[in-house]
């Protein structure tokens, strides 16, 4: 993905938090559109189907909480990775954007290298084709969908069914937090009745296997795959 393809829109009501993460994006070679509140933001999302949406969470007109639910509802805009400007200590405020459809979140005051790593790392979620491979290398995982097995640095093993479409739908996307509603849909769908601790029992016992540090829980929202 070539940096001048990249189009990154960036949204906050304080025009010089625009300039100055705008400035910096703009150096680093991204096209960089930028708006002032929530109403704007869907409007250029629309327009420009950027692949990341920086979005702040406190703004007039719509906030970014409500933005982001609408902007997950646009069928062009599926793949785009949207990530949460917020201040530091405003837990709720992540833990709304999380249930709102926010793949990760950036905290305010942010240092320009900082910013620029995490975009970087933001974007490397945006997943097109990619999606559709059979065989997917993440770190030391090798994930091999037709076969149903992984591979954790030069061990093979072949997970149970329900255990590997976990790990699958967590890894499609790394970073990105799955609410557990969701997850329950995707991977159990209707099968059977299943309560939330399945979900926990699953993603332990993958912990196990794959590592501890490779998945994060969001309390009260659900979990993701670390890579």
């Amino acid at each position: 993905m070539k940096k001048k393809d990249t189009t990154i829109l960036l949204v906050d009501d304080e025009l010089d938090i625009l300039e100055i993460i705008g400035y910096n994006l703009t150096a680093e070679g991204y096209n960089v559109v930028t708006a002032q509140n929530g109403v704007e933001a869907i409007k250029k999302a629309k327009k420009h189907k950027p692949k990341l949406i920086i979005l702040d969470v406190m703004m007039p007109e719509m906030d970014g909480i409500e933005a982001c639910e609408k902007l997950r509802l646009i069928p062009d805009l599926s793949e785009t990775v949207i990530t949460f400007l917020t201040a530091r200590g405003e837990d709720y405020s992540q833990v709304a954007g999380f249930e709102a459809g926010a793949d990760d979140y950036i905290t305010k005051p942010v240092k320009p290298k900082v910013l620029t790593s995490k975009v970087k790392s933001l974007l490397r979620r945006f997943k097109t084709q990619e999606q559709t491979q059979q065989v997917v290398k993440l770190g030391n995982l090798t994930i091999n969908r037709e076969e149903y097995k992984i591979i954790v640095d030069t061990q093979e093993m072949v997970l149970p069914r329900k255990e590997f479409e976990l790990l699958s739908l967590l890894a499609s996307k790394p970073g990105k937090v799955f609410k557990r509603g969701d997850i329950l849909d995707r991977v159990w769908g209707n099968d059977v009745v299943v309560g939330g601790r399945t979900i926990d029992v699953h993603i332990r016992k993958l912990r196990e296997k794959v590592g501890e540090k490779k998945f994060k829980t969001i309390k009260g929202v659900g979990y993701k795959f670390v890579e």
